[in-house]
């Protein structure tokens, strides 16, 4: 059965994992009920713009009474995905590669790092949390054998369209790029870009508005 694709407005798709991440907070909290005030708080936002965009998802609220904490994060761990525990590979295990695979809480999101990959042959063999860093040269079959979802690429900007392409030889599902490279790819696999030094330019920009 095709799954049914919700038209969530981009603003509020970027919102829901803060929700989220507050959602975790509160359960590790035992806390059982909370209101759109109370998340407000915690997340420094505008409690209208909280009610909004969980009523554009979904009717998951007690009137008078809040929101159920639990049921609320499993909700919105569907709709984002985040109950599937999607399978990552990460290629290039350099500073940041390891930094992300050493990142434990990566499977609080609902994501499994299954395989490293790299060209250096001396890390072959090697481990990072218990997930062995391979020859990249090998991605093709051992990606397929691992079931591995989702790329990360970290490698340096002018390997990243090669590495791509390795990927969707594969047949990744989706790709998320730590990379300056505009990642060319099929329509139907997802490219995720994390451009790191454009948040910063954002950052100096409000800096410099002081």
């Amino acid at each position: 059965m095709k799954k049914e694709k919700l038209n969530i407005p981009p603003a509020t798709l970027e919102r829901l994992p803060l929700y989220y991440k507050a959602l975790q907070i509160l359960d590790d909290n035992e806390v059982v009920l909370v209101s759109t005030i109370e998340l407000a708080k915690m997340l420094n936002m505008k409690s209208e713009t909280i009610r909004k965009d969980l009523s554009s998802v979904g009717n998951f609220g007690l009137k008078g009474v809040g929101y159920e904490v639990l049921k609320l994060k499993f909700k919105l761990g569907q709709i984002l995905g985040l109950n599937n525990y999607w399978r990552l590979a990460i290629i290039g295990v350099g500073n940041f590669g390891a930094a992300l695979a050493k990142y434990e809480k990566i499977t609080d999101w609902g994501f499994i790092v299954a395989a490293l990959f790299d060209i250096d042959e001396k890390k072959f063999g090697e481990e990072i949390n218990g997930v062995r860093i391979y020859d990249f040269k090998k991605f093709v079959s051992i990606s397929r054998r691992k079931l591995i979802d989702i790329g990360v690429i970290a490698v340096p900007d002018d390997a990243a369209q090669n590495v791509a392409d390795t990927l969707i030889e594969a047949g990744v599902k989706g790709i998320w790029n730590f990379t300056a490279t505009t990642i060319n790819a099929p329509k139907e696999i997802k490219v995720v870009d994390e451009n790191l030094m454009a948040g910063l330019s954002v950052l100096s920009f409000h800096l410099n508005q002081i």
